[in-house]
C-alpha cells in the first residue's frame, strides 16, 4: 500500500500562516483556528503543507484501503477562498441552511470570509463532524 501523502508535519500552523500574503485571510485563518480548536476540543496541528487540521481518526473502507486523517480542517485556497474540511453530508442540512454565503462540495465547505457565515453554526457544523466520525470510526 502506498504511503499517506496528507499526514501531521512537524511546521506550526502559525509558520505556514505567516506565507499568507493577503491580511484578510491570514487574520480568518487565525480565528479559525480558535473556533475549530475550541469546537473540536483538539489543537491545531499541520496536515502536509497546506491543511490546518484537528484531531486525528483512523478509517477502513469495505475495500480495505484505511488511513487516517483530520477529524476537522481548514486550508486557505487560491483566489483568497478558505477550504473547510468538515463532514456531515444530509445530516448538517438543517445547519447549512441557516450558516450563511457558502459553496459545497464532497466533504468541503468553501466560504471567502468568516463575515460571510454564521460561526455559531460553524461551531456546530464542527462539533457535528467530530462527532460524526469518531461514531462511524471509533478509536
Amino acid at each position: 500500500m502506498a504511503e499517506q501523502k496528507t499526514k501531521p508535519t512537524t511546521q506550526t500552523p502559525q509558520t505556514f500562516l505567516d506565507t499568507i500574503a493577503d491580511e484578510n485571510v491570514c487574520n480568518d485563518c487565525y480565528k479559525l483556528i480558535n473556533i475549530m480548536e475550541e469546537a473540536s476540543g483538539e489543537p491545531a496541528t499541520m496536515w502536509g503543507t497546506a491543511i490546518i487540521g484537528f484531531g486525528k481518526y483512523n478509517y477502513k473502507y469495505a475495500s480495505g484501503h484505511e488511513g487516517y486523517s483530520c477529524l476537522a480542517g481548514f486550508s486557505p485556497r487560491k483566489n483568497n477562498i478558505i477550504t473547510l474540511y468538515i463532514m456531515g453530508g444530509t445530516e448538517s442540512n438543517d445547519l447549512l441552511a441557516k450558516f450563511g454565503k457558502y459553496k459545497a462540495g464532497k466533504g468541503c465547505i468553501y466560504i471567502k470570509k468568516l463575515q460571510d457565515i454564521d460561526n455559531d453554526i460553524l461551531k456546530k457544523l464542527i462539533e457535528r463532524s467530530c462527532n460524526l466520525l469518531k461514531e462511524k470510526y471509533p478509536a
